[in-house]
């Protein structure tokens, strides 16, 4: 779904059948598999609640676009539950859509798209050689996965702490995350008997990057703005018609990993001047 205007996601007109049962079924799944992690083998329970997790932050992505009902107050009750623990709903909900904003011009952009990963030009240069590599390897698909859940967790944070420090309405979201996600963990550890770090590092973490995953290949930098955009069957539907396909187009995720488990898919730095990019 493609959001040019700065106005938020319309809202939709009927319920959305298909992305409410998916909202049982993710919602359910995790209920169900965390009440049974202790039945199950942690080589298989872990990844388990690793899919469910990283399926629940679609579904969130899904409820700040207008699904599955047409009331913005339930979407956001379906979609507010903090099980990944690191990210308030609200500030998703708000950075998502100003990521929406720049769907044309400024996609990708650094200091316009608040989902870019790119750094401003000039940037590596100024930073240390180990810091220099672990944003190198970044843009491999074997970085991103093992890499870059820690550092997109690790940037938003330190974003955050300076933005709540001098913003009160900042503050209070992260108070009511910090009660959420108390509530969260009251249920894994306290009800379901799930360790702590059982939780995190074998659960949490792989979901990550198993959202990492399905976004690697998106929103690559390029001169001509709209081939930056992820509105695919458009997109598709008009490079077809043109007589030629402009970029390159990827048969699944597993010639994804062929290609650039260890070869980057961008560059560090945004490939434009910072005077291309005011």
């Amino acid at each position: 779904m493609e959001c040019t205007s700065d106005q938020v996601p319309p809202r939709r007109a009927r319920l959305d059948l298909r992305t409410v049962g998916i909202a049982v079924i993710t919602l359910g799944g995790f209920a169900l598999w965390s009440l049974y992690f202790t039945a199950l083998p942690l080589w298989l329970a872990a990844p388990l609640g690793s899919i469910l997790v990283s399926w629940y932050g679609s579904l969130q992505h899904e409820t700040v676009h207008g699904h599955p009902t047409p009331s913005r107050r339930i979407n956001a009750a379906i979609g507010g539950l903090p099980l990944s623990l690191w990210i308030p709903y609200p500030i998703y909900r708000e950075s998502h859509i100003r990521h929406h904003r720049h769907s044309r011009r400024h996609l990708t952009e650094v200091g316009h798209d608040p989902e870019s990963f790119y750094l401003p030009p000039g940037q590596l240069t100024r930073v240390g050689r180990l810091q220099r590599a672990i944003l190198r390897a970044n843009c491999t698909l074997a970085g991103r996965l093992t890499l870059g859940p820690a550092v997109s967790i690790a940037v938003f944070w330190v974003q955050e702490a300076r933005r709540a420090s001098s913003n009160r309405r900042h503050r209070r979201i992260w108070l009511g995350h910090a009660l959420g996600t108390a509530a969260v963990l009251v249920w894994v550890m306290g009800v379901c008997h799930i360790p702590f770090l059982v939780y995190v590092l074998l659960v949490l973490y792989p979901s990550a990057s198993l959202s990492h995953l399905r976004s690697f290949a998106e929103h690559r930098a390029n001169d001509q703005s709209h081939l930056r955009t992820n509105d695919l069957p458009r997109v598709w539907r008009n490079m077809k018609g043109a007589g030629s396909v402009a970029g390159r187009i990827f048969n699944g995720y597993g010639e994804v990993a062929a290609h650039f488990f260890f070869r980057p898919f961008i560059t560090a730095e945004h490939p434009c001047s910072p005077l291309e990019l005011e």
